[in-house]
């Protein structure tokens, strides 16, 4: 079953004094798949400034601005009208068997072709007293100990919002054992890649259907990648 969905996106920048020169580049266009398809979108900013498409390293489509003229203020917003489908939960049957997917992430070319998402990070580094903090178990299946990390960081962390800020380091968090979605986003990437998974930061929006909290509101989460899968 699809729905369609629109979302819309608005910046205002005001600055006190005038602005000669400035970039921008904007991440904000919806990826397309097999759950996804992006119907139509419209981008356009305040100043009337040539809007330039590329795709970065990471293969995802950017809007990038850059002025002629100065400015004191200028305002970006953008529409994008989206089809989802709504996807089911993984089924670990349709994944590589135990030993074979922990034999393929240990692997060398493995790890050389996911380098970029095996990576530590200032962010997603974890402090040295908490590399054991949760270890991947090796007679289950990876996606059952994504499950398991999953509920472990839900119960581990408590949502309270304004005690980080986006700058803030796995090693506060840890120690507060309090944050944001971004903090609990950045806790399951380290320890998927300490534990040799791939996986990625991705925000976007979120509907869970009216009456749910944080309904139709930004969020972060992660997308980690299991051998054997169809993604």
């Amino acid at each position: 079953m699809w729905k369609e969905y629109t979302v819309t996106y608005k910046s205002d920048n005001v600055y006190d004094n005038w602005v000669h020169d400035a970039y921008w580049q904007f991440l904000i266009i919806p990826v397309e798949n097999e759950t996804q398809k992006l119907l139509e979108f419209d981008f356009a900013n305040s100043i009337h400034c040539i809007n330039q498409y590329s795709i970065n390293g990471f293969g995802f489509d950017t809007i990038k601005v850059h002025p002629k003229k100065k400015f004191k203020q200028i305002s970006f917003e953008a529409t994008f009208k989206v089809l989802k489908s709504n996807e089911s939960t993984p089924n670990e049957n349709n994944f590589a068997k135990i030993e074979t997917s922990l034999n393929e992430i240990n692997s060398l070319n493995f790890k050389i072709d996911f380098e970029r998402y095996l990576r530590e990070t200032s962010l997603t580094a974890l402090p040295k007293q908490n590399k054991g903090i949760f270890k991947f178990e090796s007679n289950t299946g990876i996606f059952e100990n994504l499950l398991g990390l999953n509920h472990w960081s839900h119960s581990h962390l408590k949502y309270i919002a304004g005690v980080t800020n986006i700058a803030s380091t796995l090693e506060t968090i840890l120690n507060q054992r309090s944050g944001v979605c971004q903090d609990f986003a950045h806790l399951f990437c380290a320890v998927c890649r300490h534990n040799q998974v791939p996986c990625r930061y991705v925000a976007g929006y979120l509907n869970h259907e009216s009456g749910y909290l944080g309904n139709s509101q930004m969020h972060a989460w992660v997308e980690a990648f299991v051998p054997g899968s169809d993604g």
